[in-house]
């Protein structure tokens, strides 16, 4: 028996999952909260500290006799967030998150440096955007000089906790993609966005030596195994971040598969054989924690839209939903912009929440949940309509987060996205992918390599009594809502770009 540990640090909370490779199934489950440091210039942040308790919580609510068996560790993070380092360790200021959009001026400034936007995606394949790590890191420049000039090295919050587990500083592709300094066809660091943020210094010095998906981060040391009562030097995966984990955890490694995550973020993302470059740049163009490539479209505010509306209706989420099921399709007009913490696609870093198209009949508390509900989906049917302009061909969606547990908004991405639904029967799909990226890295420590796709195929199954089929009466009212959505969005620009 393998018994292997995923380890998940998101926004909200840490979740460890162990899991049995032989059984198939979940022998035990935890989640601790995190706090979250929100400020009105757009800042996010989070102490690391506070992951570490996390996790060190988790551990001790399973069975130590669980523990005590456990062969491997794998490792999901939020990406983007930005920890930097010195040479002995400590951390040098509290880190920028992913929905941190307090680093406008420097995105301008590294964008400008590089050329614009054109040149971005014809060199490196992505955008400088609020929420990657480039732009934090020139942010901790200017404004924390002093601590910049001690930075030793710079890390994603996936890559500190395998510091963390093994003493090792290193990145795979996956998540370096996420900085905003990787230049996803070639998978090397681009010279000249290291020299835009800083000229005087080689930065590349500050970047984790870089290590293929199947390679492990190392091995347990002495202080883990202690803390977390696992056993010790067993192998850490390279881990990655929290969509590259959630693509695995859903089977999403090979082309014509799509993972739909609503959660706190909306993600859609898909593995392709080949990088996939947007020219529109709503895709970012990231590499996957597999080997391929995972082209993916990240909105900032998903489930944030209904959970700040059924607060202030001071509704559970069943009753929540069930009222917003009571309003047509379209909401009678009336549109929602969920852009509650700014928004990164559309790139409008300065947005705010708005609710448009009102009348003197159509202002009511059911119009305004169920615009709640489609606004997030709408926000991700834009990623889906950039796949089918390059040519990509989806067969089915696959969603996870927690929006995946509501049957309405089940429905609702079937009939927007003209596609059927699936659910994988293992909900927490970022830590079960840290789990089966664990086992993949463990069968090449072991000398009996297997293949990713083997893997997934093996352990990823799906619930099909969840499943949906879009309703074909429904499409005509949703293609209509969804066009009034796209005119909203155009309009607001010269206010939040």
């Amino acid at each position: 028996m393998a018994i292997i540990a995923g380890i998940d640090v998101g926004t909200q909370s840490t979740k460890v999952l162990c899991y049995n490779s032989e059984t198939k199934t979940i022998l035990a489950s935890a989640q601790a909260p995190h706090e979250l440091l929100s400020k009105a210039d757009g800042s996010r942040e989070q102490e690391v500290s506070w992951w570490i308790d996390a996790i060190t919580t988790c551990f001790q609510a399973i069975d130590p006799q669980i523990r005590a068996q456990i062969s491997a560790v794998g490792v999901s993070g939020q990406q983007h967030g930005f920890v930097p380092i010195d040479a002995s360790g400590k951390v040098l200021h509290r880190v920028k998150l992913w929905n941190d959009t307090s680093t406008t001026a420097e995105c301008d400034l590294i964008t400008a440096c590089a050329g614009g936007n054109e040149s971005l995606l014809a060199q490196e394949g992505n955008l400088i955007l609020p929420g990657y790590t480039a732009p934090k890191i020139l942010w901790f420049k200017r404004h924390h000089s002093k601590a910049y000039a001690q930075m030793a090295h710079i890390l994603l919050p996936h890559d500190y906790i395998n510091y963390w587990l093994t003493g090792n500083v290193v990145m795979e592709y996956g998540d370096a993609s996420g900085t905003g300094l990787l230049d996803i066809r070639s998978r090397t660091w681009s010279k000249r966005l290291l020299e835009c943020i800083d000229d005087t210094r080689d930065l590349s010095a500050t970047l984790p030596n870089l290590i293929e998906a199947h390679m492990p981060a190392g091995s347990v040391q002495a202080s883990a195994a202690q803390a977390l009562g696992i056993p010790l030097d067993i192998p850490v995966a390279s881990g990655g971040g929290d969509n590259m984990m959630g693509a695995i955890g859903t089977g999403t490694v090979s082309d014509g598969t799509l993972t739909m995550s609503l959660g706190t973020s909306g993600t859609l993302f898909g593995a392709s054989d080949k990088p996939i470059i947007d020219p529109q740049g709503l895709l970012a163009a990231f590499c996957s924690s597999s080997g391929n490539w995972l082209p993916l479209l990240c909105t900032m505010n998903c489930t944030v839209a209904s959970e700040v509306t059924r607060q202030l209706f001071a509704k559970g989420v069943a009753e929540f939903d069930a009222y917003a099921a009571q309003a047509p399709i379209g909401c009678e007009g009336v549109v929602m912009l969920p852009y509650f913490n700014g928004e990164r696609t559309p790139n409008y870093p300065h947005g705010k929440g708005c609710l448009m198209g009102f009348d003197l009949e159509n202002m009511t508390e059911r119009n305004i949940s169920r615009a709640a509900l489609e606004s997030a989906i709408f926000g991700l049917k834009l990623g889906l309509d950039a796949f089918e302009a390059l040519g990509y061909t989806a067969k089915e969606v696959r969603l996870i987060g927690g929006g995946a547990k509501s049957a309405v908004w089940r429905q609702m991405v079937a009939d927007v996205c003209n596609l059927p639904v699936v659910v994988p029967k293992i909900k927490e799909a970022a830590a079960f992918g840290a789990v089966l990226q664990a086992l993949w890295s463990l069968s090449h420590t072991q000398g009996t390599p297997l293949s990713i796709s083997d893997i997934v195929e093996e352990h990823v199954q799906l619930e099909r009594v969840s499943a949906c089929r879009p309703i074909q009466s429904n499409l005509k009212a949703y293609e209509e809502a969804y066009e009034k959505y796209r005119m909203y969005v155009s309009a607001v620009e010269p206010l939040f770009s």
